[in-house]
């Protein structure tokens, strides 16, 4: 076991009518996935700044595109739902890294500081999470593996960050929260905390 970080970057393939369908809902699937491919770009520059070992799974297939495979050990998430996809990862990589920590690609503000943050974060606690406003989390880190805390949630609703902190809490495990953010869910969230 080495003292060594894994970053684990879950995102959508950029297919045209699956990327961002509630944003879909208002403006259309072209403009989603324009939208989507931003929040790619963004995700994508901001990992590469940061200094730790960078995995990236796919929704449904591996792409030759801006994600260079020097820079990013490319994988292809496990079926099912959220809950199942983070657990395959988390613990693949548990077997060779003492933190892991996961982000989406929903998420405009993040910066690679808030990712370091959080790796320094778990040298003094076991879990450290990155909030979202609507209740969920654009960030979530661990120093060891612990499925208890990615099962049995809520997924896709305000109450999965404090679901989350609660698992960990009936574990006995130390928590650590950073900045609070905001996704991208919504257009209006776009028009308030997008890109442009």
């Amino acid at each position: 076991m080495t003292n060594n970080a894994a970053l684990i970057i879950m995102i959508k393939n950029p297919v045209l009518g699956k990327a961002k369908t509630r944003i879909a809902s208002t403006t259309g699937d072209e403009e989603a996935l324009r939208i989507y491919k931003l929040l790619l770009n963004h995700t994508r520059k901001i990992t590469e700044a940061t200094s730790i070992d960078r995995y990236l799974y796919y929704s449904d297939y591996i792409e030759e595109d801006a994600w260079s495979s020097d820079v990013f050990n490319k994988r292809i998430q496990s079926k099912g739902d959220l809950g199942n996809r983070l657990r395959d990862a988390f613990s693949t990589l548990s077997e060779e890294y003492n933190k892991m920590i996961v982000i989406g690609s929903d998420c405009a503000a993040i910066t690679p500081e808030h990712i370091m943050t959080a790796v320094k974060a778990l040298d003094n606690n076991d879990v450290v999470i990155g909030p979202v406003h609507d209740g969920g989390y654009y960030l979530l880190g661990m120093n060891s593996y612990y499925p208890e805390i990615i099962s049995d949630i809520e997924w896709s609703t305000d109450v999965v960050a404090s679901q989350t902190l609660n698992k960990a809490k009936e574990i006995n495990l130390s928590t650590h929260s950073i900045e609070t953010l905001h996704d991208i869910d919504y257009h209006e969230d776009w028009l308030a905390h997008g890109l442009e």
